[in-house]
């Protein structure tokens, strides 16, 4: 389908890729499973991360907000399409889902020190904090307010944007976001929308999905073949600072996904310059999603 009024306009969301180092001077990656009912992606392995709310372009939110004089989220977004309020929104969302669905929480409190659960009083009022927000009765402002938390809007590296075929109903635009997971900090799923959950290095979790232990989404599966190349996560973050950032919007075909940068991907307003030695395509063979080459390039 081409660009037309038909097509669904993608929802706003945030996705979060949560890494932390381990023990083995590696870094692993968080991914949580869909619940069976889902009616999106239902029992895949994906980032944390969901729709921009309401809640998150509140303006009070400002008062709890800790950024360098210089920071500018449209710019660190590279779209300048996006009013400084709508950018700032995407931030935020990122913040509220990873703690709505991974009980991770990027805050720091007046002290400036990052937010620790530590003591048992302190768990379970976060912990109903979090309830409260899954159930809507509560906002990220409402627990900011409470705690006298900032949120630290730097600790979020931008790091890709996807946006939904035209074809598909249900559809997004996402921008992913690295953050490391803050020491003294654990990951839980909340056990509704996600179920189970696990942290490995993106090589063990791509092994995993080629032996169809596990299930991957072509986002989540192009993104853990790229985050492959580092070995280190001061690595990592140091390539996504420079990083250019373009909407990447699939290009649906018979089992196969064409992404911006390949040869015979033909939507003029997202295409790309060539990258011979990247995978350029998802393809579904054997019953899984894997990355590919254009035979053609």
């Amino acid at each position: 389908m081409s660009e037309s009024a038909q097509a669904v306009v993608p929802k706003e969301s945030a996705t979060v890729i949560l890494v932390r180092s381990n023990q083995t001077n590696a870094w692993e990656v968080f991914l949580a499973r869909r619940h069976r009912n889902s009616s999106f992606m239902a029992e895949a392995y994906v980032f944390p991360g969901g729709q921009v709310a309401a809640a998150d372009t509140d303006a009070q939110l400002n008062g709890h907000i800790s950024t360098p004089d210089n920071f500018k989220p449209q710019a660190l977004l590279q779209d300048d399409r996006l009013s400084p309020e709508m950018a700032q929104s995407f931030f935020i969302c990122a913040i509220r889902e990873t703690f709505e669905e991974a009980g991770v929480l990027i805050a720091r409190t007046s002290s400036g020190h990052f937010i620790n659960f530590d003591s048992n009083q302190e768990n379970e009022r976060f912990t109903a904090y979090r309830r409260e927000l899954n159930a809507g009765t509560l906002t990220i402002h409402d627990i900011a307010e409470k705690e006298s938390l900032l949120f630290p809007l730097e600790a979020l590296t931008p790091y890709a944007h996807w946006i939904t075929p035209e074809i598909i109903p249900k559809r997004f635009r996402t921008f992913f976001f690295l953050v490391k997971l803050p020491e003294e900090q654990k990951t839980t799923t909340d056990c509704s929308e996600l179920t189970d959950s696990l942290w490995a290095t993106p090589k063990d979790i791509l092994k995993m999905h080629y032996e169809k232990e596990i299930m991957l989404m072509p986002p989540t599966l192009k993104t853990l073949d790229e985050l492959t190349a580092y070995t280190n996560i001061d690595a990592l973050f140091a390539a996504a600072r420079g990083r250019v950032i373009y909407p990447v919007m699939p290009q649906p075909g018979d089992k196969i996904l064409k992404l911006p940068h390949d040869p015979e991907y033909s939507i003029e307003k997202y295409k790309q310059p060539a990258r011979p030695d990247e995978p350029s395509r998802i393809v579904m063979t054997d019953g899984i999603w894997q990355t590919g080459f254009c035979q053609n390039k």
